[in-house]
């Protein structure tokens, strides 16, 4: 029987680790805030009963260790505190608009990895052929880009010159499936070009490596169709770096779309910490911080497993 508790547990203690960093970080945002933060978050018109009454809500009179302690027992139930300026709960905002963030950097992902696997198999195949040569041409300009100039440029020309897709705007996914995709278009196709570049090059150069492979020449040598070799022989071994790079790139997208959001007017946590961080609303700041933290060591933790289901050598047996 197999276990792999080990390499398990040590995954958990990183993940542990990591969030705890993070949430002492969260935490100090109101200790880095010069003067008094009740002050700075309410503004000069504030009474001073108003700054008491949000020292109080925050527990700047506490220690740090207090303060600490109460608001990961909060988080742990649900509760992220008030907003300072709305007053609505923090963790329902974050809800919210996570499913906004989240939807775009799934379907980014997804669209890097469907546009980019067939490009790099095939450039891979024809090597330094046109169509190779022209793929890495176009794969440098996407990675040369920074998402915001290609959100600004697919915006005027497929929206305001071509009317293809609409420019502003957000319709939820449960209101109209068709009407979601065409408001989503525009920034998954920004956050994804650069997405495309990468996973394409390295998955091109991955596979080009693995045909000189012994075990490839053997395949070779029995006579096996070209495509059979390519697919069933090379390709998986070659998607495991890709694998991680799609890990981190979800992620990265969960915690950047913060200027793609602001371009195309759409309700996700970018939208909302740009809000937030103008109005010193420090609550939802901390909430955004932590969300996105969670997010990016969740994803990386599912890649490590995965990892171990597609390559077994990375698996470590404890008998």
């Amino acid at each position: 029987m197999r276990f792999f508790a080990l390499p398990f547990l040590g995954r958990l203690l990183h993940t542990l680790a990591v969030l705890f960093l993070v949430s002492v970080g969260t935490v100090l945002l109101l200790d880095l805030m010069p003067g008094d933060p009740a002050a700075v978050m309410l503004g000069e018109s504030a009474t001073p009963d108003r700054v008491a009454a949000l020292r109080e809500q925050l527990g700047l009179e506490d220690s740090f260790f207090e303060r600490y302690t109460h608001w990961v027992n909060g988080l742990l139930h649900g509760d992220m505190g008030s907003s300072i300026v709305t007053g609505r709960p923090v963790f329902d905002d974050i809800i919210g608009r996570l499913q906004v963030t989240l939807e775009l950097a799934v379907l980014a992902t997804l669209l890097a990895i469907v546009v980019s696997v067939p490009a790099a198999v095939y450039c891979a195949f024809r090597t330094d052929r046109l169509f190779d040569r022209a793929w890495t041409t176009a794969t440098s300009l996407f990675v040369s880009v920074p998402g915001f100039v290609a959100g600004v440029v697919l915006a005027y020309v497929l929206a305001v010159q071509l009317h293809a897709l609409p420019l502003l705007g957000w319709v939820p996914l449960g209101d109209s499936l068709s009407g979601n995709l065409r408001t989503a278009a525009l920034p998954v196709l920004a956050l994804s070009l650069a997405e495309i570049a990468v996973f394409s090059r390295v998955l091109r150069a991955d596979l080009i490596s693995t045909l000189q492979e012994d075990f490839v020449v053997t395949a070779k040598a029995k006579g096996l169709h070209p495509a059979y070799i390519l697919f069933r022989h090379a390709l998986r071994p070659s998607t495991l770096p890709l694998m991680t790079l799609s890990g981190l790139s979800l992620a990265r997208i969960i915690g950047g779309t913060v200027v793609i959001e602001s371009i195309f007017s759409l309700p996700g946590l970018g939208q909302l910490v740009i809000t937030s961080v103008t109005t010193s609303d420090v609550p939802v700041v901390q909430g955004v911080v932590i969300t996105a933290a969670a997010a990016y060591v969740l994803v990386n933790a599912l890649t490590d497993a995965a990892y171990t289901i597609v390559d077994p050598r990375t698996r470590v047996r404890v008998s």
